[in-house]
């Protein structure tokens, strides 16, 4: 491995092994992970095997029987103590990111923040598991509602969090009693092992987490079609999501996807303005725009669009793109791909006649990052108004009522995250009930928190992660038909 920081090394958080059975565990076959600001390669990473693939996921379930058994106090201490783990390693857990990922280290050690949080709230979760004691209409009986874990949980998280999806979805896992085998992406898997260091630290049983990286169909198909495993919970896009459905279908599995967004964020007009750019900047530019619940379709009223269209370029001038250490707000997007789809989602625009204000490039043609970007005149037959960009570009669009505004916010297949701004009591409630969305942003560019149910509705996905809700898709309900 190269570039990685001695300080890493020293503290042994720098794995790049399977992670199988409370073993770290190499393996022959290797593939390379890069920093996307320099496309220098920073580490060689175990490749898993169907065997190796297999062996995971009998270790989950082995260890399913004496973890589900274990009592919810015992499992909240262990999911507090990887809490403060995760806070004592925030800054070495922050560089690791930001050089597997290439998100600014302030927004990385922000993310390792949010994902603590999740083990936090679950730790407390976890002793709130009850079920119910119903009337019966038989004399002499009773009738209980039991909520017991669903078993082996296959997860598979994405790169744009490595962190966060990771520790989002393992947290209410663990602590509803089941036992997980995970797989990071391949780009960035570097942060999630080192995470997964801290958890076999903070008392972890063997086989309680087992964690392998590989080939993505082989290891998805095997998770999801394989007969031990209970549950797949699955965070990227629509596709494989469909993808995974097929195959966990053959089982019966539960599934939980949390997949592509469309995000509208409408500016009525007698929104704050200023305050409705900081929510803008902070949905839109946050890992560069590398998010699934970040603004895609900015809809601002007629009447306020050129003092908006001011601010807001006002404040895309003031960012700062960097590819180190240091304070920046922009990091390079993930990869060549990302870069291509971004500027051609850009260019179709302008040739179809969206007018480009600023950006509209890459910034050096041997590099990942893009500039920040705002296009006019995007309307909705353009494939930038119709796809996921994943990438800093903002497309303003002028609307003149409620209903021509909704009409279009609502037309796309996804429905992940939304955002609107105004003063109107009345139109929020309006507004909040019409969106097709499972999550509304009033007057705030930031909607996530442990504490609330994540999730979409229509091709966005289904299933939640947070809140008591997050914790129901990993417990199922049995019924006690008791007669004395």
């Amino acid at each position: 491995m190269n570039n990685v920081s001695e300080e890493l090394q020293d503290k042994s958080l720098f794995h790049t092994d399977l992670f199988i059975d409370g073993k770290w565990q190499s393996t022959e076959k290797r593939f390379s992970v890069s920093n996307p600001a320099n496309r220098t390669q920073i580490a060689e990473v175990a490749f898993a095997n169907e065997t190796e693939i297999d062996d995971a996921i009998r270790a989950a379930h082995r260890a399913f029987v004496a973890w589900k058994k274990v009592d919810v106090a015992q499992r909240a201490k262990v999911l507090s103590r990887w809490c403060g783990l995760l806070h004592e390693n925030k800054e070495d857990l922050g560089r690791l990111m930001n050089m597997e990922q290439g998100k600014p280290y302030r927004e990385a050690v922000g993310e390792i923040k949010y994902a603590a949080s999740y083990l936090e709230y679950y730790s407390e979760e976890a002793k709130r598991i009850k079920g119910d004691l119903l009337s019966s209409p038989f004399a002499n009986a009773h009738t209980l509602v039991l909520k017991q874990p669903v078993g082996v949980v296959g997860i598979i998280t994405p790169w744009n969090f490595p962190a966060a999806m990771f520790i989002r979805k393992v947290a209410p896992a663990l602590a509803a009693g089941c036992t997980c085998v995970v797989k990071p992406d391949e780009r960035t898997p570097l942060t999630a092992y080192a995470i997964m260091e801290l958890g076999r630290r903070a008392g972890l049983p063997p086989g309680v987490v087992n964690m392998i990286t590989g080939d993505p169909p082989e290891i998805g198909k095997r998770l999801a079609t394989h007969p031990k495993v209970a549950k797949i919970s699955f965070t990227g896009s629509t596709q494989v999501g469909k993808l995974l459905m097929r195959w966990a279908s053959g089982t019966v599995k539960r599934i939980s996807l949390e997949l592509g967004g469309n995000a509208p964020f409408i500016v009525f007009s007698d929104a704050d303005l200023e305050e409705a750019v900081k929510g803008l900047m902070l949905s839109k530019f946050r890992n560069s725009g590398q998010t699934c619940i970040c603004v895609n379709r900015v809809f601002v009223h007629a009447s306020v669009i050129k003092p908006f269209a001011v601010l807001l370029e006002k404040a895309i001038h003031a960012l700062k793109v960097g590819d180190s250490i240091t304070d920046y707000d922009l990091g390079p997007l993930i990869d060549e791909s990302a870069v291509h789809k971004v500027d051609r989602l850009v260019r179709g625009a302008c040739e179809a006649g969206a007018h480009l204000c600023c950006g509209g490039k890459r910034l050096k043609t041997d590099q990942l990052f893009y500039a920040p970007t705002v296009l006019k005149g995007v309307t909705p037959d353009m494939d930038i108004f119709k796809e996921e960009i994943f990438g800093p570009v903002v497309t303003l669009i002028p609307f003149e009522a409620e209903e021509e505004v909704l009409e279009m916010a609502n037309n796309t297949p996804y429905g992940l995250a939304s955002y609107f701004y105004t003063r109107d009591a009345g139109r929020i409630w309006r507004i909040s009930k019409e969106l097709e969305y499972g999550m509304v942003g009033v007057n705030t560019g930031s909607i996530s928190t442990a504490w609330a149910p994540f999730g979409g509705i229509k091709q966005s996905g289904f299933g939640r992660e947070g809140s008591a809700y997050g914790m129901e898709e990993y417990l199922q309900i049995k019924y006690v038909n008791w007669h004395e």
